[in-house]
């Protein structure tokens, strides 16, 4: 079947989330999608997150190009595509992910509203609406924790050649989700525009396609992420004036949370049901991150609470289009859900989490674990050594492989997931699946082997498997192999997954 899926990610929270869950496609977890585009809504282009989930998300392209020709492994199994490349040759809008604001970069907000050359009644009005503060807010690192401002800005995507094209190539089994914190600037303000533009599609003058009520009537899936995070206090001497009010207070997260929630219950949950699945995730037991509100690039640790976002993702696009009804732009049954886990632990690994969780996410994130670390600990001594599953057929498994395109942008990729998996590891609260720096027969977290398991054994199961497969490509065939024996090692040797 194809349907697309649109994600927008909308702030850093977003772009943490979409980083997630390309981390558990190029696993193999299993998404109800013949293709992915995430759109990428951020005003920082400068924020180290969106760098480092560009560089993965161009990564995983570059691999499942060359996998997706006459192969259907799990690994790597979901087309990752932008926007532009939905669109011909000649109306390409670039080639990155993330949507383009205009009069943003090094813009003030007053200078984006044109503050000087209001008359002296809308200047009053905007002067009670807005603290000198906000108009002094540069908005190259986004809206700071300021929805306000964020909320004028971020109207701008209703009138977008993005949103336009975006309009023009949703077709009718297509879904949308949409990603957003409720407690900063960008998420919040974000989130209840880009739904009103949607589902107002079919009235809005600009879009002229003939498919606008396809996106009037879509089934849209949303997270808000609730606070799970803190931020260290500062003193005011260390506040920037001339770049106006750009620090972080994280005592304002919870009542900024439920103003949002309330505003949300009022005009998107309540009886307009303009959401057709509503998750809704965080955390009580935080960390604080030092008060950087963008200025150094916001590199933020990977945390559990995006994990569990991006498997609402993969929820969503599960349920039944016979569950996710709309008509004339509301949901007639909406669905709300939470995330929770077994047990209420500063630090997590496989076991505490949910009996489905576990179905979809325990085998498949173990199985690429062990193939990457293997690819990077053994691969070069066992072409050395010749064992058979490299050179018995052809093609050869030889030192040209480890010298090609596919496996830099392979060995990149497992820098990306293992960094991922350090910092989720040393968050509050952390999420440890596997044992980084342990040897192969130690290495996932709490769950021991019934039998001994050695890269022996893993050149067993290789050599095993390879002698009843065939390929053309040796990407194909590395791949494939190491699927299918990275299955057959855990089910006979680790009892917990079979």
């Amino acid at each position: 079947m194809d349907n697309k899926l649109f994600i927008f990610g909308i702030g850093g929270t977003g772009v943490r989330v979409i980083k997630a869950l390309t981390m558990l496609l190029a696993s193999g977890v299993y998404i109800k999608s013949s293709q992915i585009i995430p759109i990428i809504i951020d005003p920082h282009q400068d924020n180290q997150d969106l760098q480092r989930t560009h560089q993965l998300l161009r990564n995983y392209q570059k691999i499942y190009k060359i996998l997706r020709e006459d192969n259907n492994g799990a690994f790597f199994n979901t087309k990752i595509t932008t926007l532009p490349n939905l669109i011909s040759s000649e109306e390409r809008l670039g080639e990155n992910f993330t949507f383009n604001l205009k009069d943003v970069a090094d813009f003030k907000f007053k200078q984006y509203i044109d503050h000087t050359t209001l008359d002296d009644s809308n200047k009053a009005l905007v002067d009670l609406l807005f603290s000198e503060a906000n108009l002094e807010t540069v908005m190259d690192i986004g809206f700071v924790g300021n929805p306000n401002i964020g909320s004028v800005v971020l109207n701008q995507i209703k009138d977008s050649d993005e949103f336009k094209h975006f309009a023009s190539n949703f077709k009718k089994n297509d879904r949308i989700f949409i990603v957003s914190s409720i407690f900063g600037g960008t998420g919040a303000a974000g989130f209840p525009i880009l739904l009103n533009n949607i589902r107002s599609a079919n009235s809005n003058d600009n879009i002229k396609v003939t498919n606008s009520k396809y996106l009037s009537d879509a089934k849209i899936g949303a997270l808000t992420m609730l606070p799970y995070f803190g931020v260290e206090p500062v003193d005011q001497e260390q506040i920037n004036e001339e770049k106006g009010n750009r620090q972080i207070n994280k005592e304002t997260f919870i009542s900024k949370t439920k103003a949002a929630l309330d505003y949300y219950c009022e005009n998107i949950t309540g009886h307009n049901q303009s959401v057709n699945a509503f998750y809704y995730i965080g955390d009580e037991n935080t960390k604080d991150y030092k008060n950087d509100p963008g200025d150094h690039g916001q590199k933020n640790d990977a945390h559990f609470v995006e994990l569990a976002a991006a498997l609402a993702i993969i929820d969503f696009m599960n349920i039944g289009d016979e569950d996710l009804v709309t008509e004339n732009g509301q949901a007639l049954s909406p669905i709300y859900k939470e995330f929770g886990v077994k047990a209420d632990k500063d630090s997590l690994n496989l076991l505490d989490l949910g009996d489905h969780t576990q179905q979809m996410i325990m085998t498949p994130l173990t199985q690429f674990f062990l193939c990457l670390k293997y690819l990077d600990e053994e691969l070069e001594t066992t072409i050395r050594k010749g064992q058979p599953w490299v050179n018995r057929k052809q093609p050869n498994v030889n030192k040209q492989f480890l010298t090609s395109s596919f496996y830099r942008n392979l060995k990149q990729l497992k820098q990306s997931f293992d960094s991922w998996l350090q910092e989720m590891g040393r968050n509050h609260r952390s999420f440890k699946p596997f044992r980084l720096n342990q040897d192969i027969s130690n290495c996932i977290n709490e769950i021991e082997s019934n039998r001994k398991f050695t890269y022996n054994t893993f050149n067993s199961s290789l050599n095993e498997v390879e002698r009843k497969q065939n390929h053309t490509l040796v990407e194909h065939k590395v791949m494939a192999l190491f699927e299918q024996a990275t299955m057959e090692i855990l089910t006979k040797k680790f009892s917990q997954f079979k």
